[in-house]
């Protein structure tokens, strides 16, 4: 599957803000305003100014319907969210080539908010995955205490885990531990 470096940029900014949400009663990795800055420095994220209490609110807000996009049980629920979520944000395509990128789109109006940026730019890099048939690509890890969201970017759809290195090997080496246990035992 071929993307484009904005689209899988903006992919990768869903992926992250979505895994900022607390799960299995862990904290909030996007807790308060200065964390948001974070985020936002670390993604690049164009034209922000000044950030507040309100920004970060709607962020969380715009997080939740990432997960509903995730979770959608088919392209026609995803869509409804993905649509909800561009609407909003009065997306207003246009082209750009900055800081040393080639040309790309960027979804979001001029002065939008970082609410509104993310919803646009991010909204259109899942409705680009929608729209070429490949929603199922928009995961959950496999690993029964992780649940983090990932988007499988393998040839043949086959990635389970966030990250194999942690959650795909610590499940492959028990797996492995118990086979040897029951052919000893």
């Amino acid at each position: 599957m071929l993307i484009p470096h904005d689209t899988r940029s903006a992919l990768d900014t869903v992926v992250d803000l979505m895994n900022t949400a607390p799960e299995s009663g862990q904290d909030d990795d996007l807790a308060n305003v200065e964390a948001l800055y974070d985020f936002v420095r670390k993604h690049s994220v164009s034209g922000v100014g000044e950030l507040t209490q309100r920004d970060l609110r709607a962020v969380h807000g715009i997080r939740a319907l990432f997960a509903e996009v995730f979770a959608a049980p088919d392209s026609r629920s995803a869509a409804e969210t993905i649509n909800r979520l561009v609407a909003a944000a009065g997306t207003t395509p246009q082209l750009t080539d900055h800081d040393g990128h080639h040309w790309h789109v960027h979804y979001f109006a001029p002065g939008a908010s970082v609410a509104d940026h993310l919803a646009a730019d991010c909204g259109m890099a899942l409705a680009f995955i929608v729209v070429a048939g490949e929603q199922e690509r928009l995961r959950r890890c496999d690993a029964p205490d992780c649940g983090r969201a990932f988007v499988d970017l393998s040839r043949n759809r086959s990635r389970r885990y966030c990250d194999s290195r942690t959650c795909g090997n610590r499940l492959h080496v028990a797996a492995y531990r118990a086979r040897r246990r029951e052919a000893a035992g």
